[in-house]
């Protein structure tokens, strides 16, 4: 009890210092288009239901951001795991992958922008399945193929490397000994390699997802758009008001943090077991 107390007043001291700094700079500036105060932030959540700057309520452009997110992290996921998986498994299949991931992996995923704008110009989901215009197409027009590729390349990387390491890595000792107890191919790859490797694959997991995140407020800055966080973001910076900009900034951060949370829940509960083995 005195420890989980202990941990809770340790990890509240670098926020509420934040947020000392945050309004003693408010108070001094006393000018809200630079650093407006913590309570202009808390008032916007409050009302966060309000139609802010033409834009929509903080819930609705959450929800598109989060689609825009999931979708591109989910062909990355696709595409990342399986190769990642092959990579790890055979050795033919990682040395006809491994130099063309080593050089695309270091291009930050918004330097693909001008390339995904040429490929992709604004086609978005609702274009793709030939919907007809009114509601549903207004509303799936704001998923843009090029944003959902920016982001499934952002994802792609770190999740395809920690595939490949948690496969390569499992110990050898494993494998031989199931051989021995006579174990097909299939078994072995199937109920000893992949279980083995599988925390770090929610490991690569989690970090895809985090770098997917992350690179949301630049790929929400294509052309085409009209709802998500980064977006109000940018539109919230173009009127001057900077307490929308934090409050964006903050729900990126507590909806980042809760994903990361969902992980980490996952790993702790079915692959306790992985730091033991060590």
């Amino acid at each position: 009890m005195h420890k989980t107390i202990k941990t809770i007043i340790l990890s509240l001291i670098l926020p509420v210092l934040l947020m000392v700094i945050w309004q003693f700079s408010a108070w001094q500036v006393n000018n809200a288009a630079i650093i407006p105060t913590i309570g202009r932030v808390v008032e916007n959540f409050i009302n966060a239901s309000d139609n802010f700057i033409g834009l929509g309520s903080i819930p609705r452009n959450v929800g598109v951001s989060l689609i825009r997110v999931l979708s591109g992290y989910t062909a990355g996921v696709l595409i990342a795991v399986p190769l990642g998986v092959l990579m790890g498994y055979s050795k033919t299949v990682q040395i006809i992958f491994e130099t063309f991931i080593n050089i695309f992996k270091p291009i930050p995923p918004l330097a693909w922008q001008p390339l995904a704008l040429a490929i992709f110009g604004v086609s978005s989901i609702a274009s793709l399945l030939n919907m007809p215009f009114g509601q549903n197409y207004v509303f799936w027009g704001n998923f843009k193929i090029a944003m959902v590729f920016l982001i499934g390349m952002g994802s792609f990387f770190p999740i395809v490397a920690s595939v490949m390491f948690g496969v390569q890595n499992v110990r050898q000792t494993l494998i031989d000994s199931a051989r021995v107890l006579g174990a097909s191919e299939k078994d072995i790859f199937f109920k000893v390699l992949m279980p083995a490797a599988a925390p770090s694959i929610i490991n690569g997991l989690r970090m895809g997802l985090a770098i997917g995140w992350a690179c949301l407020v630049g790929a929400e800055m294509l052309p085409g758009s009209l709802a998500g966080v980064g977006y109000l973001i940018t539109h919230a910076y173009e009127l001057a008001r900077t307490d929308l900009v934090i409050t964006g900034m903050i729900c990126i951060g507590l909806v980042g943090a809760l994903l990361d949370s969902i992980f980490r829940i996952i790993a702790n509960k079915y692959f306790s077991w992985e730091s033991k083995t060590r």
